[in-house]
């Protein structure tokens, strides 16, 4: 029997049906559904038998994942990245504990890949409390830090890509120390999701050691080779923040959000909720100076809650920016909500 996602599946809907109902408590039937017949549809296929187990492993990982956040889901967490090698008698390591003590104290939690290192330093400043790590299998290098082995929040995972979901997916902000591979794979990627709109609007700051230079030159690279060849624009180095101090890493954190709450795209327009409104005069500053962001002939202005924003009640008293974005400049967006927060 041939199936498909629409409901002419006959007596294998009315199963999945009664599967649902017989389990109980089902959220998103629909979205169950369609995961079930996913499943069944790939044993049809007679998949090889490794590929069906990295899809059991990616949906169980990804559930497992949804399960642990899902109770933080209200708290502001901010991912760090760094070398698993960094000793605790240098500055860096000193910096990065320095930092997450400093998120904990503001009410951050702090994700950390959960290992040794910045890592480590990370977990040790924010305390067990504030720390989740999301660890991964490796024959090396990434046992649990002595701070998240044995913590509820301590996630470990099989494949790379699902923890990087993790990573990014419940982030708030994201702080990059020094690191080797592993780290520039993760700037890398971050970057990529922000420029081209796969990853809602987040501080990313590249954190250096006074004097330090390992950003520095990264920037340099980006400079003398990628924009000079074209391949990137100069908008994207809005997307990023070098700085070489933990005040100076809190305060474009805190920044992000002095104003800016959240985005939503609602059909053609992006929604922009605010923490506070802005007045018109300013709101008219803004369409003057982020014009090339906009659809032709498109506006920014000032509104209340959309009617498919009803979903979400709890934030429908947060005034609304509207702005017809054109979904391309990634970079200038995040400017524009720099340019809000600073209003």
């Amino acid at each position: 029997m041939e199936l498909h996602f629409t409901r002419t599946n006959g007596s294998v809907d009315d199963a999945i049906d009664q599967l649902m109902e017989l389990a109980g408590h089902v959220c998103c039937p629909e979205l169950v559904r369609e995961m079930i017949l996913a499943a069944l549809k790939a044993g049809q296929e007679e998949a090889e038998k490794a590929d069906l187990k990295l899809m059991n492993s990616t949906l169980k990982e990804m559930r497992f994942t949804s399960k642990v956040f899902g109770p933080y889901h209200n708290i502001r967490k901010v991912t760090v990245f760094g070398s698993a090698r960094t000793h605790p008698e240098e500055s860096v390591y000193k910096m990065a504990y320095l930092l997450g003590r400093r998120l904990a104290e503001s009410g951050c939690m702090v994700i950390t890949g959960g290992g040794s290192g910045i890592m480590q330093a990370i977990n040790e400043g924010a305390g067990p409390d504030y720390s989740f790590g999301v660890n991964i299998r490796l024959p090396f290098e990434q046992k649990p830090n002595p701070v998240i082995e044995g913590n509820p929040r301590l996630i470990v995972y099989k494949y790379f890509f699902n923890r990087k979901v993790a990573f990014l997916k419940e982030a708030s902000a994201i702080a990059l120390f020094p690191g080797g591979f592993g780290t520039l794979d993760e700037a890398m990627e971050t970057l990529t999701l922000l420029q081209t709109g796969k990853r809602d609007p987040i501080p990313l700051v590249l954190v250096d050691e006074p004097g330090g230079t390992y950003w520095s030159r990264w920037i340099q690279f980006f400079e003398e080779e990628l924009r000079a060849q074209g391949y990137i624009t100069s908008s994207d180095f809005y997307l990023f923040e070098r700085v070489d101090s933990v005040d100076a890493a809190v305060e474009r954190i805190d920044h992000f959000y002095r104003r800016y709450h959240s985005l939503r795209y609602v059909e053609k327009q992006l929604v922009l909720r605010l923490t506070s409104s802005i007045d018109l005069q300013s709101v008219n500053q803004l369409k003057n100076l982020f014009s090339d962001i906009l659809i032709p002939q498109g506006n920014i202005y000032l509104s209340g809650p959309l009617s498919a924003e009803a979903d979400e009640p709890e934030i429908a008293n947060l005034p609304r920016l509207v702005v017809d974005f054109n979904r391309r400049d990634f970079g200038k967006l995040r400017k524009l909500i720099d340019a809000i927060n600073s209003c």
